[in-house]
C-alpha cells in the first residue's frame, strides 16, 4: 500500500479540490443571486468576490499541491464558519446534512495541514531544492 500513497495523497488533494473549484464558478456564474443569498442571512456582500478567489484559489493550489497546509487550514475555516451561518438550522434535517458536511470536509482538509500534501506535489518540489 505505501507504494500507492502518493496517488490516495494526490487524489484526496484533488477530491476536496473538486468540490471548492464548481462551488467558486457557480458564484460567478450565478454572482448577484449568491450575493443576495449572503446578504439575507446577514454576510455583507462585499466579502463574494474574496470567497470565490478563495474557493477557487485554493482548490487550484490543493490540485497542485502548493502551500497545502495553510491553504487547507483556511479552506477548513471556511468550511467551518460557513457551515455555522448557512447550515446550522437544527429544525432542518437537510440543512444538519449539509453543515455535517462542511465538518466532514473541515476534518478531511485537517488531514492536510497535519501530513502535508504528499510526495506528488509542488510543495514536495519546493522542499527538495
Amino acid at each position: 500500500m505505501d507504494k500507492l500513497n502518493p496517488l490516495f495523497d494526490f487524489g484526496g488533494r484533488v477530491f476536496l479540490a473538486i468540490l471548492f473549484l464548481l462551488a467558486g464558478f457557480n458564484k460567478i456564474g450565478g454572482y448577484a443571486g449568491t450575493q443576495g443569498y449572503m446578504e439575507s442571512v446577514g454576510v455583507p456582500g462585499f466579502v463574494l468576490p474574496l470567497v470565490i478567489l478563495l474557493e477557487i484559489g485554493g482548490g487550484i493550489a490543493l490540485v497542485v499541491g502548493w502551500q497545502t497546509r495553510i491553504v487547507a487550514f483556511l479552506l477548513a475555516g471556511f468550511c467551518l464558519v460557513s457551515g455555522v451561518i448557512f447550515h446550522l438550522q437544527p429544525e432542518d434535517q437537510i440543512q444538519m446534512i449539509l453543515f455535517m458536511k462542511n465538518i466532514a470536509i473541515a476534518g478531511g482538509l485537517m488531514v492536510l495541514v497535519s501530513a502535508g500534501a504528499g510526495v506528488w506535489s509542488l510543495d514536495q518540489r519546493f522542499k527538495k531544492a
